[in-house]
């Protein structure tokens, strides 16, 4: 098939999420001067009942944006939702004062008013949008794409998937329902547990890489330990606001290149990504490429992104994507399938239980433009601690009201050590920035960029970035329910 006949294929083939009005573009598109991005109400339906969520929605029903590399990030963003909101811009590195978290230092924007941003985009990614409250979990997210306009004449059909926990429940009446004492010890104006041990990751191509323990724990130990996991039961897990009772399709041809740019918006639920019959090779992940890695199952925390590329077989057929729920037999997913390719439905619940995420394929990551070689000027440790009995998650001992700012100069190399004292992961996430995996367990690494990290218990994280981008940031875990129990601080620039 000649390329020009490829491409069209691949034009028709644009994402839309049935049901809800909303659709992704398949191809990047120029930025407008000021584009309309517009935090309203919608209806979906989730296992046959309607459900109102909420959305970030351009005037023509596209959901989030996609832009060029280069492109400067003009949007006017427009509160139609009627309750105050506010918007974070996922993976970008705004100035400080455009990141979209409330009070640091934006107001929350009331409703019927707006709020202007504009910034540079320099580099490609895979990210996303979402509040940065509670509104979280009714769905106040969308991918937003940077492409690299070097990528325009790869011969590859991007795939966009957004994926979420759905509750019917309040998100309120969801965390009132954790908290087992009535203090809201450490909560935020802004914003079911189960033991598993660890067992093996299957199906990846891990030669080379280390695993061990937190120093001072026997390999013993790490193999025996009860974790937590999923502190809330949810009603669906979505792909694209849709579940596996009718999931989204995306026709793909036989023989073609697939570029899945899968993007974790659950609130409290970590995915193993599982490619079924499939291989893929991860090429990025949190927006930042990396050298590619083959498996057939790829693990994804709360607020990180992987873009996957595959290739299929030269034959007629459908391929269900999995989002496994970590843990539990619970999945979420989608459904690559040809054009004369038979799609079945596939029941949400499968016959064994997910594993509990690992650092295994963190420990392989290399990243395609990794810091420049410079010793450290800063080093912190932070750590992370909490408990399901109280539901209170700190940060060096404290909550958000009470919390210290890390303090950095700008310039200066600075590594942040994370030790996680917990038995639940912890995806922490720096605004303003993105950080390399520099040590696992204190082993050191040359690791992937990133902005979100897993750090899963009696485990510790090194990671290293430059201080380049001066203001006082966000520095939080990205499970919903533990940043609004407790778990922030912010990194804060100092003369």
């Amino acid at each position: 098939m000649s390329f020009l006949s490829r491409r069209r294929f691949l034009a028709s083939s644009a994402i839309t999420i049935a049901g809800a009005g909303l659709s992704v573009g398949a191809f990047p598109a120029t930025a407008s001067p000021s584009t309309i991005l517009r935090v309203d109400s919608r209806t979906i339906e989730v296992n046959g009942r309607p459900a109102k969520v909420l959305g970030l929605l351009q005037p023509d029903g596209t959901a989030g944006m996609r832009l060029n590399a280069g492109e400067r990030f003009r949007v006017q963003l427009e509160n139609n939702c009627g309750e105050p909101t506010l918007v974070h811009w996922h993976g970008l590195l705004p100035p400080y004062g455009q990141d979209g978290v409330p009070g640091l230092p934006q107001p929350l924007l009331e409703s019927g008013q707006t709020y202007q941003y504009d910034f540079p985009v320099e580099t490609a990614g895979t990210h996303w949008m979402h509040a940065h409250t509670l509104q979280e979990q009714r769905l106040l997210a969308a991918p937003l794409i940077v492409h690299d306009p070097a990528d325009a004449d790869r011969d590859e059909q991007d795939v966009t998937v957004l994926l979420h926990d759905f509750s019917f429940k309040a998100p309120e009446e969801l965390l009132s329902a954790l908290i087992k004492s009535p203090a809201m010890a450490g909560s935020m104006d802004h914003g079911g547990a189960a033991g598993h041990t660890v067992p093996d990751m299957e199906g990846t191509d891990m030669s080379g890489m280390q695993m061990g323990p937190m120093p001072g724990m026997s390999d013993q130990a790490m193999a025996g330990m009860t974790m937590d996991l999923n502190d809330i039961e949810y009603d669906a897990y979505l792909a694209n606001d849709r579940t596996l009772q009718d999931p989204q399709v995306h026709r793909v041809e036989r023989g073609g290149i697939v570029r899945l740019r899968l993007i974790n918006g659950a609130t409290a639920t970590a995915f193993w990504i599982d490619l079924g019959e499939l291989t893929g090779d991860a090429i990025a992940v949190d927006g930042n490429p990396v050298a590619p890695v083959r498996s057939q199952r790829f693990p994804l925390g709360m607020g990180q992104r992987i873009d996957i590329r595959i290739t299929l077989p030269d034959s007629e057929g459908a391929w269900p994507i999995l989002a496994l729920r970590e843990g539990a037999i619970h999945r979420g997913g989608f459904i690559l399938a040809t054009k004369s390719g038979t799609v079945r439905v596939i029941g949400g619940a499968s016959a064994t239980t997910a594993p509990p995420l690992d650092l295994r394929l963190e420990s392989g990551l290399r990243a395609s433009r990794p810091l420049p070689g410079k010793p450290s000027d800063r080093q912190s440790t932070l750590h992370l601690a909490g408990d399901m009995a109280s539901y209170v998650w700190t940060i060096n001992g404290r909550t958000w009201d009470q919390h210290e700012p890390l303090e950095v100069r700008r310039g200066q190399r600075v590594e942040v050590t994370f030790m996680n004292m917990s038995m639940m992961a912890h995806p922490m996430h720096l605004h303003g920035h993105h950080f390399q995996i520099v040590a696992i367990d204190g082993q050191r690494m040359s690791g992937a960029v990133r902005d979100v990290i897993w750090i899963p218990p009696m485990r510790s994280v090194t990671v290293a970035f430059d201080a380049g981008n001066p203001g006082e940031w966000a520095f939080h875990c990205h499970h919903l329910y533990h940043m609004a129990r407790g778990m922030m601080t912010t990194m804060k620039y100092v003369v």
